[in-house]
């Protein structure tokens, strides 16, 4: 920096005892997103390498400016580091700090787990969310038998055009562009930014350590997965029609069947206006929780379109 703060990118690495393959912990790539980064700490914290067959490394941040400052993005740029990899040598500061990581992943990591958190005005339970990379030689079924280590309330397969999601280029997520280096990755979404939540916490170390028996990183026998997976094909917005205080009727997480509203907005002048009912069954991936909304602000992130799959035994 122009004071002379060297920007880096801490990590911790733990080599097993014994050769094997390398899991790969990102802890945060938005400055906001905390439930990550302290579930991946704690859990290398409780290693012990002489057991290990394999390596764990852990980067507890992506991107330290914007941890530093607060807030998801990277102050000094606003650029979003999660559609910036595989980043760039000689770009802006948020594409340096992408190109660093990516440097290093290569040819290391085995699997990858890309770390977030809903946003902070926002409640949700863990979920995942993964993508395909028609070149990457890895399969679907790969992909969620190492999501399942953590029992995801759902699986969320996100288009990389990004249709009816987020805007931007989701093709330069994280996961995505190990997945191009053939690197099996994924996101864990974690709650909420901004906030510990413990439960969040202890379920991510609970599957951290599940998904490094299964890679064989770790001795014992794996802790029983799910028999199969919700995975979501659609995903999509519901914002306000107009502005006012927003009570929910449900939480997040939970159905809303077609017809039915998730809730009302108060008005300043004292009238409620039910939010339109849902035109087809919902789930509720992320919940509104700070009740101040405007116009065309987001009250939920919701499922269209889901499909339950059975998951095959992995050997």
């Amino acid at each position: 920096m122009a004071s002379g703060a060297e920007v880096s990118l801490p990590y911790v690495a733990l080599r097993g005892a014994h050769p094997g393959r390398t899991l790969w912990l990102h802890g945060q790539v938005h400055g906001d997103e905390i439930n990550g980064m302290v579930a991946a700490l704690r859990f290398a914290r409780g290693l012990d390498p002489a057991r290990m067959a394999g390596n764990l490394v852990v980067t507890p941040t992506g991107n330290p400016q914007a941890l530093d400052a607060r807030r998801k993005r990277n102050p000094y740029d606003e650029l979003d580091l999660d559609q910036s990899y595989p980043g760039n040598g000689n770009g802006l500061i948020t594409e340096r700090v992408a190109h660093a990581l990516m440097t290093e992943v290569k040819g290391v990591a085995d699997v990858l787990i890309n770390l977030h958190t809903m946003n902070p005005l926002f409640d949700a339970q863990p979920y995942t969310v993964y993508k395909h990379h028609p070149e990457s030689g890895i399969t679907e079924e790969q992909l969620l038998a190492a999501m399942a280590c953590f029992h995801p309330h759902l699986a969320c397969r996100q288009d990389v055009g990004g249709k009816g999601e987020l805007p931007g280029n989701i093709s330069g997520a994280l996961d995505y562009q190990c997945l191009a280096a053939g690197t099996l990755a994924f996101m864990l979404e974690l709650g909420s930014g901004s906030r510990l939540q413990p439960a969040n916490v202890a379920l991510a170390e609970r599957g951290f350590a599940a998904l490094a028996q299964q890679m064989g990183i770790l001795p014992g026998t794996q802790a029983p997965s799910p028999a199969g997976l919700r995975t979501v094909s659609r995903r999509g917005w519901v914002t306000a029609q107009e502005g006012g205080l927003f009570v929910p009727r449900c939480q997040a997480g939970e159905l809303v069947k077609k017809g039915q509203s998730m809730g009302e907005l108060l008005g300043m002048d004292g009238s409620a206006t039910p939010v339109p009912a849902f035109e087809r069954d919902g789930i509720l991936i992320g919940l509104r929780s700070d009740p101040v909304v405007h116009t065309g602000e987001r009250l939920a992130f919701v499922a269209w379109e889901w499909a339950d799959r059975q998951l095959p035994r992995v050997a």
